[in-house]
């Protein structure tokens, strides 16, 4: 397993760590499998969407602000609800299939850590699983 820290400029952005998620899965070793990337934090999350417009993560992130609004009348009293809602929403994991030692993703398509309660330091972990080898 590999710990990819991430340091966070701004209370809610999405951070491309694909190319910190690929060399974990060089490092691996690992020809053929899954590549689980988790985010052990309540209110961040990973996802995976298109790395090639930056106006995509900003317009993820408006959606977001828009389904969990920062000053809806929340019960939690440190008043980051909005955050643990959008992680909620999001997810804290996603899998990617590994293939010749690279992980598949489409053309437009990169790994993203999303902070909803920053500015802080945080963490992802990645887990690189081998495939089973068909039996003959």
């Amino acid at each position: 397993m590999r710990t990819i820290p991430v340091q966070t400029r701004s209370r809610a952005e999405m951070v491309d760590i694909t190319a910190q998620v690929r060399d974990a899965v060089r490092e691996s070793d690992v020809s053929s499998g899954i590549c689980v990337v988790y985010c052990p934090h309540t209110t961040a999350a990973v996802t995976i969407n298109e790395n090639a417009d930056p106006d995509v993560a900003r317009d993820v992130l408006m959606g977001l602000d828009r389904l969990a609004p920062r000053d809806w009348p929340y019960r939690h009293g440190e008043g980051n609800s909005d955050a643990h809602l959008k992680s909620t929403l999001v997810g804290c994991s996603e899998r990617v299939l590994v293939e010749e030692g690279r992980l598949v993703l489409g053309t437009w398509q990169a790994v993203y850590f999303c902070e909803f309660d920053g500015p802080r330091q945080r963490r992802v972990y990645v887990q690189v699983v081998a495939g089973r080898e068909p039996s003959s």
